[in-house]
């Protein structure tokens, strides 16, 4: 399974589409209106993945969620556009290499919304710094 990535303009390595959520907007609408907006690519957020704990020594605490975006296929005309302001590439890459792509924390979050994705049974993993805690959530 490849996941889709992006490569940001404005910081280093790859990371996955998505961004702030803002007023009167649920995390589920966030993701949605920046794969439109970054990408542009019109598509509903499907199960969430991942919820991580991922507090930041000058930001604060964030929350950060995972959800599943569906399958990519040429059929689907579905495929990434990168706005080329915020967003320079997009590019489906194998879990194994996430590692030399990003931080080690965003390389575990997305490897637990991997495993959740591909569980037999609906889970929500939840992680703090990427790390996953004994704890699971049945959706």
């Amino acid at each position: 399974m490849n996941i889709l990535l992006v490569k940001p303009t404005y910081k280093d390595g790859w990371d996955i589409p998505g961004g702030y959520v803002e007023p009167n907007e649920s995390p589920a609408q966030a993701a949605e209106r920046e794969l439109l907006e970054e990408l542009g690519m019109k598509r509903e957020c499907g199960r969430l993945l991942v919820v991580d704990w991922a507090p930041h020594p000058a930001e604060g605490d964030k929350l950060l969620f995972v959800f599943d975006g569906g399958t990519l296929t040429p059929d689907n005309g579905q495929q990434p556009r990168p706005d080329g302001e915020e967003i320079a590439e997009a590019r489906l890459w194998p879990p194994a290499v996430f590692v030399d792509l990003m931080p080690a924390r965003l390389a575990r979050r997305i490897q637990l919304a991997v495993d959740a994705l591909s569980a037999r049974e609906k889970l929500t993993m939840y992680a703090e710094h990427g790390a996953p805690v004994s704890q699971r959530f049945d959706t």
